[in-house]
């Protein structure tokens, strides 16, 4: 474990007492400017550069960029700041006080993804001294758990710029160049309530979300036979029809009905061609039943990501970590950062397997061997 070892556990235990859940119930959602504030005064004493761009309107979600050097180029080390929500009714011990126990350490946001930021100031404390050639970027955002606006607002910003990114979240210190998008959208079907006796009194919204549904499933199909991918565990893109509502009687006929469903696409095409897809197949339904049918976004989308195999970041990480990149389910802010021109991979301590669980923890096996790697990245990209 790293020499600096009470300092790294105090700052992770100063982070995970600080709340800043997100969410999109507003019973839950938080901000996370406290996080920012600690993060921006441990980087200011190091000789970063801080500055805090406000996300939401009272600036009480905000992101930070602190840069250590000048000029262009260099690399970005990100993270987001905010957790899920928890039920703490389920965890062993309190969520918000960091506990240490089997050489983990528990608490909310440990792995996912607080725990990254005191290994990235601890790999940056090294070169502090050093005329930086390029420089070294940590950058912390907000609200990636809900709505993403933090990296939303950076890629609105166009900032900021660097060769190369690492997004620190929890893959067991294994590069990830590749992962899914995210699109959840939601199928309004309005036709014609009436009085069950007499199917001519009305027009069943019900019925023709029956063959949307169908042509959804029949679309997924297609997804599967046009974009595979065998880098992934699910090897295709799914389509999960979630929840679905309409009617109010059984002697009525269903004037409305609405599906909510996700999909997730792997990297070969972009969200917007798919909707569209989507939205020609739902025209042809409501032509074909004489009725209206919207389709809307429940969320706004994350696109799929993918860093090219033979990219500088790909094998200069797959070298280091003596790992192949790999592919996961699971959506990040690499989009966001990959659009602003940067190289960018996903890798970071922790597992994600403990993410979004009771009793997260992060392995202190896992800290000295991060703070190398990333100090070996930054000898790369900045010196």
């Amino acid at each position: 474990m790293a020499t600096n070892s009470k300092l790294i556990i105090e700052q992770l235990r100063q982070l995970v007492a600080t709340p800043s859940v997100s969410s999109t119930d507003p019973h839950w959602d938080q901000g996370n400017r406290k996080v920012i504030d600690l993060l921006a005064s441990w980087l200011s004493d190091l000789g970063f550069r801080t500055e805090i761009q406000a996300v939401s309107a009272d600036g009480s979600k905000a992101n930070l960029i602190a840069t250590l050097g000048s000029g262009p180029g260099g690399l970005v080390l990100a993270g987001h700041t905010d957790t899920v929500p928890f039920d703490e009714g389920r965890w062993q011990s309190d969520p918000l006080g960091l506990s240490e126990r089997d050489q983990r350490l528990y608490g909310l946001g440990s792995t996912d993804m607080k725990g990254f930021f005191p290994l990235a100031i601890a790999a940056a404390e090294a070169f502090r001294d050093k005329t930086l050639r390029q420089p070294l970027i940590l950058l912390a955002t907000a609200d990636e758990e809900s709505s993403m606006n933090g990296a939303r607002a950076l890629a609105a910003a166009g900032r900021p710029k660097a060769r190369a990114a690492i997004i620190g979240e929890p893959t067991s210190l294994v590069p990830v160049r590749m992962h899914k998008g995210i699109m959840m959208e939601a199928v309004r079907v309005t036709g014609r309530a009436g009085h069950s006796s007499n199917p001519e009194l009305g027009n069943s919204a019900l019925e023709a979300m029956h063959t949307v549904m169908g042509e959804l499933i029949s679309y997924r199909a297609q997804l599967r036979e046009r974009f595979g991918n065998d880098l992934f565990a699910v090897a295709w893109p799914t389509l999960n029809l979630g929840c679905i509502h309409g009617g109010d009687s059984p002697n009525r006929i269903c004037g409305q009905s609405e599906l909510h469903f996700d999909l997730r696409m792997t990297p070969g095409t972009d969200n917007e061609t798919v909707r569209g897809e989507i939205a020609a197949r739902l025209a042809r339904v409501a032509q074909q039943h004489s009725l209206d049918i919207e389709l809307r976004s429940l969320v706004h989308d994350i696109s799929p990501f993918e860093q090219a195999a033979d990219s500088e970041l790909v094998r200069l990480a797959e070298r280091l970590t003596g790992h192949r990149a790999e592919a996961v389910a699971f959506a990040t802010e690499a989009p966001f950062l990959h659009a602003l021109g940067m190289e960018t991979i996903v890798m970071g301590p922790g597992s994600i397997d403990r993410a979004h669980q009771p009793d997260e923890y992060l392995e202190l096996e896992q800290i000295g061997p991060c703070i190398t790697l990333l100090q070996q990245c930054i000898a790369h990209y900045c010196l």
